[in-house]
């Protein structure tokens, strides 16, 4: 709910502060007084277009400042926590500062903020209903869901809402899969060609640097057996070789060790050179054992180097290819196997399609209950507000799918279009004169018809529509006498949901309210201004005697506006 409102120089308003409290608050005051400037303020504050033409006269810079009472307000909650506005308590300041070069800043809670998330805030804080383009209820797109919170289908409304985008799923993905089956079959024999071509070299991993090895081995094999032999002479074969030198040091030792025991460690130290020189040389007749020069053995590690060079050069390295040879088979084996996928994906897309109908089917049945609750209790309380003759009427349009469309459900052996939130368009409709068809709402010509058309359906709405704070403007334009009476208890009878905010000129109207604000023009210092001030009981009765009888306020009208606040009292 509105709690304070601030405005500094603004049009003709120098400084003023407002207070406002729960249910109904009333605004009057006399023609050109400026009572619309203080909702225009609040539409500034609230994120709508504003200049430096608001400014007034001499100023460098308009402030003004609406503060909220949110008290955990779902939605506005959600809008603060996506922008990255911390949400403290119970309250929500939404400033606008306009400067005489026409720029504006706008803040959340003291945050600068982008005038679309203010914006965003305020049409989840006020709903205004006048001759501006924010009323709610003359936006088609707004009417199917008004309708079913009225029929407290607003769960059904979201199941059908996620079938919605199930079916978008299953539809896309069979599509993606389609297109995925043209670029498969494309692909499909230069795949095979390219596989046919890496299977038949057959790379194996660390197969390469095997064959570097043994090539190096095969083209040195004569050098390396020569070098081998020379080794094995000086260690075992030669006339002076290494092992029988060794065999000799360990024949003396012995001979040193069974005179003094301190050289048998000496001697099984050199036990273990001789076995071990007798070890290594075996080892090296069986290395020349197995090197054998072939011209043929050559020819073919040079030839399989070649084409291992030709797959590192191809694909970057050998393991490289082999990954690749991998997802080739995977996506090969997709290709072949596609149609599979392809049936499960469309079987998919018929189940989502079923569920939707399901849905589909359940919403429209209770839209259509509800729909004929609404229409006549808006019929009946217009005929209250002073439009006997209306006609509402909550047209409830299907459209029969066409045949390259997609987003469907069939009902009653017909396919109709689906749309995000049903399968219907809903949109309310309207006659005010007897014998005329009814029309949208957005073309009903008359300002105070459409007020009154407003407050009927927000009546009927009021316990399922959850905008905190509604503004009525030229409400009582056309209307006088009992039908203002009647208007007035509507108003009443609505600020017990909501709080309620109304420009009138009525005194039956004006009686109504729980506040009562006095909007009126002063001259100081030769300067015209705008004054505002709620007004206690006393000041409240004089201002609707002002309603009922003019400037001269008789003791009649006096007495008669009593009467009129005492009768409401007791309502």
């Amino acid at each position: 709910m509105l709690c304070r409102l601030f405005v500094q120089d603004i049009a003709l308003i120098e400084r003023l502060e407002l207070q406002f409290g729960p249910g109904l608050n009333v605004i009057t005051g006399e023609t050109g007084a400026g009572k619309t400037v203080l909702v225009d303020a609040l539409m500034l504050a609230l994120g709508e277009r504003g200049a430096g033409e608001y400014l007034r006269h001499g100023a460098s810079k308009g402030v003004v400042e609406a503060v909220f009472r949110i008290e955990s307000h779902w939605a506005v909650n959600t809008v603060l926590r996506e922008h990255g506005y911390e949400v403290e308590g119970e309250e929500l300041i939404l400033r606008r500062e306009i400067s005489a070069r026409g720029a504006s800043r706008c803040f959340v809670n003291d945050s600068p903020a982008p005038v679309s998330v203010v914006r965003q805030l305020g049409q989840h804080l006020v709903d205004f209903h006048g001759q501006h383009e924010q009323q709610s209820l003359l936006r088609v797109e707004t009417h199917g869901r008004l309708l079913d919170n009225v029929g407290s289908l607003e769960a059904l409304r979201q199941e059908y809402a996620l079938a919605y985008e199930r079916l978008q799923a299953a539809l896309e993905e069979w599509h993606s899969l389609q297109r995925q089956e043209r670029q498969l079959e494309e692909r499909r024999e230069e795949l095979r060609l390219q596989l046919r071509q890496l299977s038949a070299i057959d790379p194996q991993p660390g197969e390469e640097a095997e064959l570097e090895a043994e090539l190096r081995r095969s083209e040195h094999a004569e050098h390396l057996y020569a070098l081998a032999q020379q080794i094995y002479g000086l260690l075992y074969s030669d006339e002076h070789a290494v092992r029988d030198r060794l065999l000799r040091v360990r024949n003396l030792l012995e001979e040193l060790a069974r005179i003094d025991q301190s050289f048998a460690e000496a001697v099984a130290e050199a036990h273990t050179w001789v076995v071990g020189v007798e070890e290594f040389a075996r080892a090296l007749q069986r290395y020349m054992a197995h090197l054998e020069f072939e011209p043929e053995r050559l020819e073919q590690l040079r030839q399989r180097m070649a084409q291992l060079q030709l797959i590192r050069k191809r694909y970057g390295s050998v393991e490289a290819a082999l990954e690749l040879k991998r997802r080739w088979e995977e996506e090969l084996h997709r290709a072949e196997q596609f149609e599979f996928y392809l049936q499960q994906a469309q079987r998919n897309v018929e189940r989502c399609r079923a569920e939707l109908a399901r849905y589909a089917q359940r919403l429209q049945t209770k839209r259509r209950a509800t729909a004929e609750q609404v229409e006549g209790a808006v019929q009946e309380l217009l005929a209250e507000l002073g439009i006997p003759y209306s006609r509402f009427v909550v047209h409830m349009a299907t459209e029969e799918a066409a045949p390259e469309e997609e987003l469907w459900v069939e009902l009653q052996g017909k396919r109709w279009r689906a749309f995000p939130h049903g399968i219907e368009r809903i949109e309310f409709l309207i006659t005010t004169n007897r014998g005329e068809p009814p029309r949208p709402l957005a073309r009903v010509a008359s300002g105070g018809e459409i007020s009154r058309i407003m407050l009927a359906l927000k009546s009927i709405l009021a316990k399922s529509e959850r905008l905190p704070l509604l503004v009525f403007d030229e409400i009582d334009a056309g209307i006088s006498g009992r039908i203002a009476h009647r208007v007035g208890q509507a108003l009443r009878a609505l600020a017990q949901y909501h709080q309620v905010l109304v420009i009138t000129h009525l005194p039956q109207i004006a009686a109504c309210g729980a506040e009562h604000i006095l909007v009126e023009k002063q001259e100081q210092r030769g300067r015209t201004r705008i004054v505002a001030r709620s007004l206690g009981p006393e000041e409240r009765i004089r201002e609707i005697a002002r309603l009922l009888s003019g400037e001269r306020i008789t003791e009649t009208a006096l007495q008669t506006a009593r009467e009129l606040l005492y009768d409401l009292s007791d309502v």
